[in-house]
């Protein structure tokens, strides 16, 4: 499930709390005096690991085994920006903190964590052979590695075929860079009674996927030093996009609405209802797809960039060491034992077994590591008996190599909410796009001189 930290990716919305004056010292000079190599001993700290699912716990039992000599004390709440902050503060620090990845930067450029490359060295892990290139690019500032990543589950669009042959529609028109031919397929699928939409076309998920959609349109969402560029003009095209679809679908509000009432996890969910022919979903929901597999006819195409390129995004979570942390060496292995393909083999062989026990279709696990996807993927997924399915699974694993960062910058989480903004104001036709970007640049900016400053 989507909320099951260390066993899905996490979506973080709250925003990071914006630091002055509040680190605990030098972030490269408290590395600097740590040695990674030592023998991972004694007590240690982890905060941030809320509701460890299968995939979770057997990862955990996995690194206790390689880590005998250390006691892991595991705080099972949620992260929070502003405990964080006020913990590392008051100098009660964690050893390891699980956070969204979109956190990470802020808090490097505040010399509040520690970069991790002499981490990584001493136990003779390469980030960028380890895990996917992009997904380290998430958490690399100013050339140091600031944490271990986990998770990067990838975009697609999602179809229900019932509903595209009703209406007469093929998969191959919901493609992302023919404009035409994907206006022309939402239009003979939306239906509404009214005025109020009771079938979408498309949901592009505007608010929820908007850097997917400025990124895959040729925008960017901050330069290489990390600063905002919300005010690019590449950035219009992605929100011009989103414009003509929610316009032909009965305006931005409208559709909101009907998309916030889905029963997006239950028995009448929006596959099942017929209330939707496509929609823009991360590799975790056919997980809850799959219980109603039976009622459903299912297919996934990738969602393509503005060249025709099959394009994607990564996100997900990360585990960083706060500077002042006791037991930075046991936190260093701990946190590599974690993410090591021998743990995530110990992850797949622990879903597949939850599988077997409840008849589930196994969609295999997303780690942020090629090697160990590709390893799940060989043992443990198999056919589920359902065409269609098994065609969904295999697009999400097609489309994993075409990541792209976010962009890894300080301002991180209000770019984030920034972009949302000016797209929530330019769709409702508050503001023209440009001004709505003009604004929410000013804003990110502001966030970003306040904690790169």
């Amino acid at each position: 499930m989507k909320t099951r930290i260390l066993g899905a990716a996490a979506a973080v919305t709250a925003s990071a709390l914006l630091l002055s004056g509040c680190g605990g010292g030098s972030g490269d000079d408290a590395a600097e005096s740590v040695d990674f190599a030592a023998d991972a001993t004694g007590a240690m700290k982890a905060w941030g690991f809320e509701n460890a699912d299968d995939v979770g716990t057997s990862r955990m039992d996995y690194a206790a085994e390689q880590l005998p000599d250390v006691e892991v004390d595991l705080d099972a709440t949620a992260f929070d920006a502003q405990k964080f902050t006020t913990r590392i503060a008051s100098g009660d620090v964690p050893d390891v903190v699980q956070m969204d990845r979109r956190y990470v930067t802020t808090y490097a450029a505040q010399d509040l964590i520690m970069p991790l490359d002499a981490c990584f060295t001493s136990h003779d892990v390469s980030p960028r052979d380890h895990w996917y290139p992009f997904v380290v690019d998430d958490v690399t500032y100013e050339d140091a590695v600031w944490a271990v990543p986990q998770f990067y589950q990838p975009p697609a669009i999602l179809l229900n075929k019932a509903v595209l042959d009703e209406a007469g529609v093929s998969a191959e028109e919901f493609d992302t860079s023919k404009p035409d031919a994907l206006m022309g397929a939402i239009e003979k699928i939306y239906q509404e009674s009214g005025g109020v939409p009771t079938r979408l076309g498309f949901d592009p998920v505007a608010t929820g996927q908007g850097g997917l959609w400025v990124l895959a349109m040729g925008g960017q969402l901050n330069d290489e030093d990390g600063a905002p560029t919300l005010d690019d003009p590449s950035n219009v095209a992605g929100l011009e996009m989103l414009k003509q679809i929610t316009d032909a679908q009965g305006g931005f509000a409208s559709v909101k609405s009907f998309t916030d009432s889905f029963d997006t996890f239950g028995d009448d969910n929006q596959y099942v209802a017929g209330q939707v022919g496509g929609q823009v979903n991360a590799q975790w929901y056919p997980n809850v797809l799959s219980p109603y597999v039976d009622q459903l006819d299912l297919e996934a195409v990738p969602f393509r960039s503005s060249d025709g390129e099959p394009f994607s995004v990564a996100s997900g979570t990360a585990f960083v060491i706060p500077v002042g942390a006791e037991n930075p060496a046991a936190a260093c292995a701990w946190m590599v034992e974690l993410t090591s393909d021998e743990a995530w083999n110990a992850a797949g062989e622990a879903r597949a077994d939850v599988r077997e026990q409840d008849g589930g279709i196994n969609t295999g696990l997303f780690t942020g590591s090629p090697a160990s996807d590709q390893a799940i993927r060989d043992q443990w997924v198999v056919e589920s008996g359902n065409p269609g399915f098994d065609q969904v699974i295999s697009t999400y694993y097609d489309v994993v190599e075409y990541g792209e960062s976010f962009g890894s910058s300080p301002a991180g989480q209000e770019i984030q909410n920034e972009l949302n903004n000016a797209i929530t104001a330019a769709l409702l036709g508050d503001k023209s796009i440009e001004d709505a970007l003009a604004d929410a640049q000013e804003a990110a900016m502001r966030a970003y001189e306040k904690t790169a400053g």
